[in-house]
């Protein structure tokens, strides 16, 4: 029999039998590791145990403290235990797929009944048994008319289906959880005992169209969650709680924020509350950029498609672009236009105005750039997720020699602007060459290095995420972390070769030739929506003052103090506070209450006593004690706290 070399994490080789799996791989290391193992990494691939292994390869062994392959292998085989309890509660029911998704899993069933919470509770009881069985998983590799019968007698349709879209070169490989059986590629656990029993639960039932077309029957996908044990279950579970109370459609009510409606789907309605919000937010990245020497220009909403078709964005993203006709006067036939979707072609466009030197680089040009873009109605999630929004959008050109120093500019300004919001903690992420790029491999090296030296001379930590970037050229990705401990992706910068080249943007070089300029997309926060969406939630309402739009509320508790009430509001408006007067005839707890739901941060109540000694009884947000001052001195304590953190 022939022999293959192993190498593992040490750097030691050990040659073995072609064929051997890597569960005897672990058992000969030691008897412990064979009985702790749960997967492998083969040459990166992460590898059941009983696969055969037929190749010289790196290979290392999982075990439950590999948190990455435990709880992939925890969620993956989660769901299809799920699913046999599914199909040993209501036999009827048809399976089709059951991925793993971030935090957990879902399975989607075809059922004529609606499943419902009493159901979820049922399910999750003969799961708990069904693990607490110990069956065995084991595993095969079947021919295409093998399966397809085996699912034709069982009456699964949709499986039939999954089997007759697999490519004919395909293996198709069959999972057994004990008796219940699936078409899956892996891998998997060895028994269900190993799955922990009280580290997850079923959250929730929703409709899904089978295979994402909505022109096909509409099926039941029940999501579940999972962790390695009950304490991470529960951390998870409690987080979940938090959100929903920070939830930003809610608070955006309570606070008078925005509203959507269904008469312009994805397209925000904002109330005067929120635009301040959006406004004051705005403001503030335009003071940042122009410190930074960003030069602001303004683009078209509407382009004609042979501008799309020149950057290659008509091919790749039409789908996603809302069109406009126009029945040209005097045309033969209507011009077709479309709401862009993007700046980048339209920065080129101001960049080619005249000809450029290099003494010009780097230019850095920035639009607060309205783009619109379809998403589908499924997807669609308050501000979050939406068709019509604005973006703190900038193209830089610039050489090569200069894409490391703009690169590091570039995240020494979004640091400062991640700390002024309130986020002193965000990841970089560093995606490099795809195995389909154009350019020499020297070229990306180059630029690839640049990025590397930029984030290791701030300091910084990062990751790579190896042959993630774009064909064109590697990107960072900024995740900024919340206050409840979620990432959110929304700062980027990307390195561009291609719609320069595309669009025909050129400088004159010191040796008098004309040379292609790189061009880098860069942006801070992303989508005004979506970010005023995460500072909502991050803050839980309660907006630095600063930001708040609502920034103080004078209240009277008697109505004799009224006129002492407008002075002091006209007095905190002429100092640039956005203040408000309270008179109505209410009690004051009532008025409390009232304004910290709508996360009012300081109300000041006033009295006769305060009209007597011309003071305020100032009383923030969240709290039970009340201050006494003098109201010069509270006017000039709250306008420092009112000034935005880059003009301090």
């Amino acid at each position: 029999m022939s022999q293959i070399s192993l190498t593992f994490p040490d750097g030691n080789k050990c040659d073995f039998a072609a064929g051997v799996t890597a569960a005897e791989v672990a058992a000969a290391i030691a008897p412990s590791l064979g009985k702790a193992a749960i997967s492998a990494s083969l040459d990166g691939k992460h590898w059941d145990l009983q696969w055969p292994i037929t190749g010289d390869a790196r290979i290392a062994i999982n075990t439950m403290k590999d948190d990455a392959a435990a709880l992939e292998l925890i969620r993956h085989d989660l769901a299809h235990v799920m699913a046999r309890a599914v199909q040993k509660l209501w036999p009827e029911v048809k399976v089709t797929i059951g991925p793993v998704v971030e935090n957990g899993w879902y399975y989607d069933f075809d059922r004529d009944e609606p499943f419902t919470p009493e159901d979820l509770g049922l399910i999750e009881k003969e799961m708990k048994a069904i693990i607490n069985a110990r069956d065995p998983v084991k595993t095969e590799v079947w021919d295409r008319s093998r399966a397809i019968a085996h699912y034709v007698a069982k009456n699964e349709p949709f499986k039939v289906e999954l089997i007759e879209a697999i490519p004919g070169d395909e293996p198709l490989r069959m999972y057994w959880h004990g008796h219940w059986q699936d078409l899956c590629r892996g891998p998997h656990l060895q028994h269900t005992g190993q799955l922990p029993a009280d580290a997850f639960k079923l959250m929730s039932v929703a409709g899904a169209y089978w295979r994402g077309d909505h022109r096909n029957k509409q099926l039941q996908r029940i999501y579940g969650v999972a962790f390695k044990n009950r304490d991470d279950l529960k951390a998870y579970l409690t987080m979940l709680e938090e959100a929903a109370k920070r939830d930003h459609r809610k608070l955006g009510r309570e606070m008078e924020l925005f509203h959507l409606q269904e008469e312009a789907p994805g397209m925000v309605f904002w109330h005067p509350n929120g635009w301040t919000i959006y406004r004051t937010l705005m403001e503030y990245m335009g003071r940042r950029l122009r410190r930074a020497d960003y030069r602001e220009i303004k683009t078209p909403q509407v382009v004609d498609r042979v501008l799309w078709e020149r950057s290659g964005h008509w091919e790749a993203y039409r789908e996603n672009m809302f069109i406009v006709e126009v029945d040209e006067e005097g045309a033969k036939e209507k011009r077709i236009n479309a709401l862009k979707p993007m700046n980048c072609p339209c920065h080129v466009q101001v960049y080619n105005q005249g000809l450029k030197s290099y003494r010009d680089l780097p230019l850095r040009l920035a639009e607060f750039g309205s783009c619109h873009r379809y998403e589908s109605s499924g997807s669609m999630h308050g501000l979050m997720r939406v068709r019509g929004f604005t973006q703190d959008d900038a193209h830089i050109f610039c050489t090569e020699d200069q894409i490391e120093a703009e690169c590091a500019k570039f995240i020494a300004l979004l640091s400062s602007v991640y700390r002024d919001l309130g986020f002193d903690k965000f990841d970089i992420k560093l995606s490099t060459r795809p195995e389909v790029r154009i350019g020499s491999d020297e070229t990306w090296d180059k630029v690839e290095g640049a990025l590397t030296k930029a984030i290791e001379k701030l300091g910084l930590p990062y990751e790579i995420n190896p042959g993630d970037g774009a064909f064109y050229g590697p990107k960072l990705d900024f995740k900024l972390t919340d206050a409840i401990g979620r990432e959110w992706q929304c700062g980027t910068f990307q390195v561009d070769p291609n719609l320069p080249d595309r669009l025909g943007a050129e400088y004159v070089g010191e040796d008098g030739a004309k040379h292609r300029p790189y061009m880098l997309h860069r942006a801070i926060l992303g989508s005004f929506e979506r970010f005023i969406g995460i500072l909502i939630e991050n803050y839980a309402g309660k907006l630095p003052f600063w930001l708040a739009p609502r920034q103080v509320v004078v209240a009277s508790i008697v109505s004799d103090a009224d006129d002492y009430v407008n002075e002091v509001v006209a007095k905190l408006k002429d100092a640039g506070l956005r203040a408000e007067a309270d008179t109505r005839n209410e009690k004051i707890n009532y008025k409390v209450r009232e304004h910290s739901v709508g996360k009012v941060p300081v109300i000041l109540a006033i009295g006769m006593k305060e009209v007597e000694e011309r003071t305020v009884s100032l009383r923030r947000l969240g709290e039970t004690q009340t201050e006494s001052l003098p109201l010069d001195q509270a006017l000039r304590d709250l306008v420092a706290e009112a000034t935005p953190p880059d003009q301090r």
